[in-house]
């Protein structure tokens, strides 16, 4: 009783707190939590008689069905490949890019730039997509062109299996780079001033500023980004990568998501897609934990 009454005196004091975030927390329930009841499904015979809760008790049967399957090990080598090139090639990306341009001292220079590198970001994917593809057409693309003058023949960048995933991967950071620096540049904004004064004091040049100053103040939220991007190291994203996938480059490119909307919604196997996407999810949950745990022991800093 005395721990409920501090709660309700503790809602009503930070009651403007709770009406602010209210709407995040709401999101998170009706798109994140109540769709957990779904989850039942991959246990189960779905039957569209039935709904949810009926159809016949399969336990794990669909989970060793997707282990057995022969393509389960490229499914995964290629989700992982995938994901890994893009958290070490992507992850240190806006972390320069922020370092860079908290180094830029004029203001409306810093802004123009700062603008340019974020606008990337609020193109739609298959805008992008489209894009590359047009760029990229070893016919009529400027990218095409360019290689065939430099006399490396005709290549589809995009339908090529040896470079999917650097075309990938470097169009993400294209895209992203620009905005993921923004949560950094607002770390770097909380350094005091007179550090970097006293570093001048002291003859330091720019190079070691950013080594003694700016890199000890992001550490923290390094750690914190790297844990989540380890979260999600089956999460590949659907929408670019199917964009992307045809016949030629289908052997790298056909990753746990694409395989999950095939099986789910084109062959109608609710069911066994269900258990392939609960599969991911626990992998991805094992990361995350593992990484945390890690994290919190070697230095201190961790999400929980």
């Amino acid at each position: 009783m005395r721990l409920l009454g501090g709660g309700l005196r503790a809602l009503r004091r930070d009651y403007q707190l709770w009406i602010m975030i209210a709407p995040a927390i709401a999101v998170v329930l009706i798109f994140n939590y109540i769709p957990m009841y779904g989850i039942q499904l991959a246990f189960k015979d779905f039957d569209f008689t039935k709904g949810l809760t009926g159809g016949a008790w399969r336990g794990i049967d669909y989970f060793k069905q997707f282990m057995d399957s022969y393509l389960f090990t490229d499914l995964m080598r290629n989700t992982f490949l995938i994901s890994l090139a893009t958290i070490i090639v992507g992850f240190p990306a806006p972390i320069i890019l922020a370092l860079i341009l908290n180094q830029i001292r004029r203001k409306r220079f810093k802004n123009v730039m700062q603008t340019t590198v974020y606008l990337p970001h609020f193109i739609s994917i298959i805008v992008l997509v489209g894009m590359m593809n047009v760029l990229m057409s070893p016919e009529t693309g400027v990218v095409g062109h360019l290689m065939k003058g430099l006399g490396l023949g005709h290549i589809n960048l995009i339908a090529s299996t040896n470079t999917f995933i650097p075309v990938y991967v470097l169009s993400d950071i294209w895209q992203h780079c620009g905005w993921n620096s923004i949560i950094y540049l607002a770390a770097l904004s909380t350094v005091d001033p007179q550090l970097y004064d006293s570093a001048k004091m002291d003859g330091a040049s720019r190079m070691k500023m950013i080594r003694y100053v700016d890199l000890p103040a992001l550490v923290p939220t390094i750690i914190i980004l790297f844990i989540l991007s380890m979260g999600n190291i089956l999460s590949t994203g659907f929408e670019k990568i199917f964009l992307m996938q045809n016949a030629l480059n289908l052997p790298v490119s056909e990753v746990i998501a694409t395989y999950v909307y095939k099986i789910g919604i084109v062959s109608n196997q609710f069911s066994y897609a269900s258990a392939i996407g609960l599969f991911n999810t626990l992998i991805n949950f094992v990361f995350l934990f593992t990484m945390n745990a890690a994290s919190k022991k070697m230095s201190n800093t961790s999400l929980y």
